[in-house]
């Protein structure tokens, strides 16, 4: 199987699914693909779908996570990005690598570590999927229980809280409560297409000042 997977080409926007895929195998082809790689794999108790991100897809990816970081920095809030990590629990049969995903409640837990494993290491408190493509997975962030998973698409974001072992839609994020962040991260997103990445990161930065005051005034 690895030697056709080394063949195979896969096109950007582009994916292939592989059936009855054992763990053993699994773990194999992560081994022998690297960590390096444009492909991005999701495996589902034997079904395994390996895809190739469009240049889209990555331009906004790192976008929208240079946003979220700055939010954090902004609130003093310590966190650890992890970015495309394989997340896996064999038990569960049950592997996914999100576009980019934060520690943040649990970044101490994790801090100074170089390899999590979902059977002792808690999820990660924030992934992120970008959707240009058919690929959000969110059975497999519930089943690793990730507590956030943001997904943008069309333009739009789309904040799912899991509750028991399900997303639900929320208004808000219980990392960020009180700030409207669907409608402010599409809004500076589309900033950064017309007045340039530098100025438009400033001005987020200077919002997130003004709403962190605003909130701050709110609990007195």
């Amino acid at each position: 199987m690895l030697l056709e997977l080394k063949r195979l080409t896969i096109p950007p926007g582009h994916k292939v699914l592989l059936q009855d895929v054992s763990w053993q195998e699994f773990e194999k082809i992560l081994e022998d693909l690297g960590e390096h790689r444009a492909t991005k794999i999701a495996y589902d108790q034997g079904l395994l779908e390996i895809m190739t991100p469009l240049s889209e897809h990555e331009v906004r990816k790192v976008l929208v996570s240079n946003l979220v970081e700055a939010l954090l920095e902004e609130l003093e809030i310590e966190f650890w990005c992890l970015g495309s990590t394989t997340f896996k629990n064999e038990l569960m049969k049950q592997g996914i690598e999100p576009d980019n995903c934060f520690y943040i409640k649990n970044e101490r837990a994790i801090r100074g570590k170089n390899r999590l494993d979902l059977a002792f290491d808690p999820p990660p408190d924030l992934a992120l999927e970008i959707e240009l493509t058919s690929r959000p997975h969110p059975h497999i962030y519930a089943a690793l229980g990730v507590p956030e998973l943001w997904r943008f698409e069309s333009g739009n974001l789309q904040i799912n809280r899991l509750q028991e072992s399900h997303y639900i839609e929320v208004e808000y994020s219980l990392i960020f409560p009180n700030f409207p962040l669907k409608e402010i991260i599409p809004y500076y997103l589309n900033q950064c297409n017309t007045q340039g990445r530098n100025k438009t990161m400033k001005a987020f930065r200077q919002w997130v000042r003004q709403e962190k005051i605003k909130n701050q005034s709110l609990n007195y």
